[in-house]
């Protein structure tokens, strides 16, 4: 995506001496946005393929020429589709001579605001794996320069899959100006702050021209170095003629434009310390007649090489490896930046892109959904592999499912994907790819848990019984699976059509229950169940319905029935006298009180502390401007505040439904006093299972509102008597939690203090701390002390040509309904809560129906289940990943490039038997004195209930290498700290150390699958 123009500057002053020649390093590429405006087919008929079809044919004419490749599906989508055997061997040759390098090498330039780790992990693992299995490559070096903003977390994942070094471009204008002005864009980077120098990476930060060659040209009114034009849609010219083409090179004209190229390095190389200049030639989509491409620059490069001495620069072709090893060559010693990330971005003043971290909700909430059933589908499949390898469910059928989703996911995470910044069409091909991979997923769960050699539902739960004259209950039978590696007491929520439910475990025995209304529906009910599942375990549940209740309900066990108590609608105006009826909700945790004179929360009490915190809750609005005559406004992208937030409504009902499982809280916000339908709702969910481990700390909120007003920003403002001084917390991508000071700006403070959050953000003072998790990606702030907002939709309209022109005004209409979690407490209890808190809510128990209400089975006498063994790892230790990959290739590397170079169409089958393992130390270095101590486990014993682990083999992130033979590049720096070895302290062959902020990524064989 490109938005910003630059021009070139002649009549600066450049300080090079005359013994002192630049050394240019051209580097061709196409930046091929997987969605934004153009749907994926779209841009493949249009130019996409085009790219790859005739870079290939134009590198093979000449050995100097280089192109990169950065964003590996359209690439996939043409090797698998388009390209044809021969040109499949000139694409072997030129990646082989190291011509056509492919750079990051995931399947998307991922964005870096609002993508989850898991997420990040999984795209970038995606396109490796295809890379390094169809051609032995392994990306060593990133290309992200188009992400709005730049994440710590991305250098240490790039770190830890081998890169040696990082290019970004997208940093606040301001910054990026003095970074220029003083030589620093160029660091070595310690994204984590635990790990520090054992996972860092030299960081390249593009000048203020970015990714795009220049395109003004002062001897001539069409663009410059843009010889074969800009792309067409829908289809491309039948006569090769595309708009805005370059003027050619020629005789005539070749002085001019070596003039213009040579002035735009010199100015470039004034702003880096070495006298290597990076030159990107390219833009978006270029490079679809690279003949035209080649054929003008080849010339013009040859012009200045051979005036070398005038000029004062020489030009060569180039990939970024070619440009990175001379940086790293000239022996510097760079300087070091922290764990401090590159957000919010700003391009202006008034242009904060902090809007697009609420852009889309509904997209968000799917993408984070697919992925969670993703990781679900993923580690039960590996169990059912080893459980029952000769099992009914076909395993290439099954692969087949993962791998749809797996694309699906990853596709998302583009920066003009799962950010809410593309088209409205391309958002719908993005929501059609995620629920049909979804969709087969729940085929393939349902085929493991119902196919025979496995739960065997009849023979558990009884056989139908038809006794004519009876009256009998319906039934329905569930399957609930905890895809995490911890076990776990929760209540899950089940949508029914009965008002009387009565819920059994797999051996008869009664399961805590509660039933009442659902809040969304006059003719559903909610049920709630207490379920307590071991690591990566499934239950099995019987429901019993009936329209009446249960007269002895003793007996029959039925759910508690919850009733509601309904609190009239109050208006907001003129209330002068509050907090005089409190209303208390309790559990073993907190005392909830609610004002029923404004029907708002107005305090929580933690009560391990006996501390009261006042808080209140409602809903505010920005009113955005759409004409671009009266002043900023906001877009996909852009949030411009014009003026403060407003409050949203007049008036506010209440039903606060108490029970012994729940106790549950509506709130009704209604935008004028006397309308019918509400224009906004909280339902909070306050546990009340006293006695169990089911976790009192955790009061869930689920919001609903939509359709917006148009040019309306909404935010969800808890307000708090928390002294945090408009201090700030949030995630980086859910991997580490950053410092949010409050700062002031001349211009746009209030949008520039608004930061992502992708699980978790708080606010704190000396004794207290506010947390919020969450299941989708948004924008948070802390505009006054103690306040935390939190936007949650937005629906815009703007009259700029370019926003009208490709259909990016966010003209958003959807109702949506995301959660939060809320936890209170001293600043050590929540310390130890909210990463797992975050985690439980990202990878909530997969509730199956595996039927519908119907008349009940002839009960068997009850039986002892067996279940599954459970997957259990500590506390402070997260199971990332746990999958069959279902690559082909030989993990021992000499072996691979042998089959790659063969010279022979290799057709290996997938091999089923290895197992990518991943595990997550989640806690920094002294953040708790247990869980930031590094733990040891034996991944022999963790695993038994999967299998016997025969062999385990530690792998880069993305799998592609042994980290035995991983020998990054080291850079000098100021502190003069050696980069530590990626290697661990062998304990024996089995047993795992874990630090604080680990990942590390293994392959696991089991006893006969080796």
């Amino acid at each position: 995506m490109r938005l910003l123009l630059f021009y070139f500057v002649s009549h600066l002053c450049f300080v090079t001496s005359e013994n002192d020649t630049i050394q240019a390093f051209v580097i061709p590429h196409s930046h091929m946005d997987v969605g934004w405006v153009y749907s994926i087919q779209e841009s493949m008929h249009a130019y996409a393929a085009n790219v790859y079809t005739s870079v290939t044919e134009e590198l093979s004419k000449a050995k100097d020429r280089r192109f990169i490749s950065v964003e590996q599906e359209f690439f996939r989508l043409w090797w698998a589709a388009v390209a044809s055997e021969s040109q499949k061997k000139q694409v072997r040759q030129l990646v082989k001579e190291g011509r056509l390098e492919f750079i990051i090498g995931g399947q998307v330039m991922h964005d870096e605001a609002v993508t989850d780790l898991e997420d990040v992990i999984l795209q970038l693992t995606e396109g490796h794996g295809f890379l390094y299995e169809t051609f032995g490559v392994r990306p060593q070096f990133s290309w992200h320069v188009d992400p709005f903003g730049a994440s710590a977390t991305t250098p240490v994942l790039f770190a830890l899959a081998g890169f040696n070094a990082h290019l970004i471009s997208r940093v606040d204008y301001d910054l990026k100006d003095t970074m220029q002005k003083n030589k620093q864009l160029q660091f070595v980077w310690r994204g984590s702050s635990s790990l520090r120098e054992q996972q860092q990476v030299f960081t390249h930060i593009m000048d203020q021209f970015s990714y795009c060659t220049p395109s003004y040209l002062p001897f001539s009114n069409s663009s410059g170095f843009y010889w074969n034009g800009v792309a067409l849609f829908p289809d491309p010219p039948k006569d090769g003629v595309y708009p805005n083409m370059s003027l050619p090179v020629t005789k005539e004209t070749v002085h001019a434009y070596a003039k213009t190229m040579v002035e735009n390095i010199k100015q470039r190389a004034s702003w880096f310390r070495t006298n290597h200049t990076l030159w990107p030639w390219g833009c978006d989509k270029q490079f679809y007649n690279s003949s035209v491409q080649f054929n003008n620059m080849d010339p013009l490069m040859s012009y200045i090489n051979q005036n070398s001495k005038e000029f004062g620069v020489t030009v060569q072709y180039a990939t970024l490896s070619e440009y990175f090893q001379a940086v790293h060559q000239s022996d510097l010693v760079w300087p070091v930046r922290g764990s401090e990330d590159f957000l919010p971005y700003s391009t202006e003043s008034y242009q904060a892109w902090t809007g697009f971290y609420a852009s889309r909700n509904v997209l968000k909430g799917v993408a984070r959904r697919a992925s969670s059933r993703l990781h679900a589908a993923e580690t039960l499949f590996t169990r059912y592999r080893f459980s029952s390898p000769d099992g009914p469910v076909p395993k290439d059928w099954a692969l087949e499912k993962l791998r749809a989703l797996r694309w699906a996911v990853s596709e998302v995470q583009h920066h003009d994907g799962i950010t809410g910044t593309e088209s409205p069409k391309v958002a719908d091909m993005y929501l059609q790819h995620l629920t049909a991979a979804m969709m087969a997923v729940e085929e393939l769960l349902a085929a493991i848990f119902l196919l025979p050699h496995n739960l065997d539902v009849p023979g558990n739960l009884g056989s139908r019984d038809h006794r004519k004259g009876v009256h009998q209950a319906w039934e329905q039978h569930v399957i609930v699976y905890n895809p995490l590696a911890w076990n776990i007491t929760t209540i899950i929520n089940i949508t029914v059509t009965f008002p009387v439910a009565a819920v059994f475990d797999s051996n008869r025995q009664p399961v805590p229950a509660q039933i009442h209304k659902s809040a969304l529906s006059n003719t559903t009910y909610d049920l709630f169940m207490v379920v307590d599942l071991g690591g990566l375990q499934h239950g099995k549940y019987l429901i019993k319905f009936s329209d009446k209740p249960c007269s002895r309900r003793s007996k029959c066990g039925s759910a508690f029935l919850a009733k509601g108590v309904l609190i009239g609608r109050h208006s907001v105006r003129g209330r002068t006298k509050t907090g005089r009826r409190l209303l208390p909700v309790m559990n073993e945790c907190y005392k909830l009180m609610f004002d029923q004179d404004t029907n708002l929360l107005h305090s929580i009490t933690y009560l391990q502390d006996k501390r009261r915190v006042r808080m209140s809750q409602d809903f505010w609005e920005y009113r955005a401007n759409g004409d671009i005559k009266a002043g900023p406004i906001s877009d996909n992208y852009i949030f411009s505040a014009n003026g403060s937030a407003v409050r949203a409504y007049k008036a506010v009902e209440m039903e606060i439904i108490p029970g012994n499982i729940v106790s549950e809280i509506r709130q009704y916000f209604y935008r004028e006093e006397h309308d019918k339908d509400y224009a906004f709702s909280i339902v909070t969910r306050v546990p009340q299972y006293n006695g169990s481990k089911v976790k009192c700390h955790r009061v869930e909120q689920t919001y609903s509102l939509g359709p917006l007003p148009i040019n309306t920003e909404v935010v969800l403002r808890t307000h708090s008597s928390l002294k945090n001084n408009r201090t700030l917390y949030t995630d980086d991508n859910g991997y580490q939690m950053m410092k949010r000071p409050y700062k002031k700006f001349t211009n746009n403070t209030l949008a520039r203090n608004y930061f992502p959050v992708v699980r978790t953000a708080y606010i704190e003072d000396e004794l207290s701390r506010l947390v919020l998790v969450s299941d989708r990606a948004h924008g948070v702030s802390s505009q006054a002390s103690g306040q935390l907002e939190v936007m949650l939709h937005r629906r815009l309209w703007n009259n700029l040509p370019w926003n009208l022109g490709y259909n990016l005004t966010l003209n958003d209409s959807s109702v949506i309904r995301p959660t939060l979690w809320m936890t209170l407490g001293s600043k050590g209890a929540t310390s130890k809560l909210y990463q797992r808190e975050a985690i439980e809510l990202q990878h909530r128990p997969v509730v199956m129906p595996i039927d519908q209400p119907q008349k009940p089975w002839l009960e068997k006498e009850a039986r002892e289940s067996s279940p599954v063994p459970s997957v259990v790892l500590p506390p402070n230790l997260h199971l990332l990943t746990l999958s069959i990959p279902g690559w082909s290739y030989s993990s021992d590397h000499d072996v691979h490039l042998g089959h790659v170079y063969s010279g022979q169409d290799f057709q290996l089958e997938p091999d089923y038997d290895r197992v990518l393992l991943r595990i997550t130390h989640l806690f920094e270095e002294g953040e708790d004195p247990e869980l930031s101590q590094p733990v040891t486990i034996n991944m022999r014993e963790v695993l038994q209930g999967i299998g016997e682990v025969t062999a385990l083999e530690e792998r880069s992130l993305t799998g592609t290498w042994n980290v035995s033979s991983l020998d990054r590049w080291t850079w000098k720096t100021a502190d003069d700290l050696e980069q530590k070895s990626e290697g661990h302290q062998c304990l024996d062959a089995f047993s795992v150390t874990m630090s604080p902020k680990e990942i590390r990524t293994f392959f696991v064989h089991f006893a006969g699958n080796l």
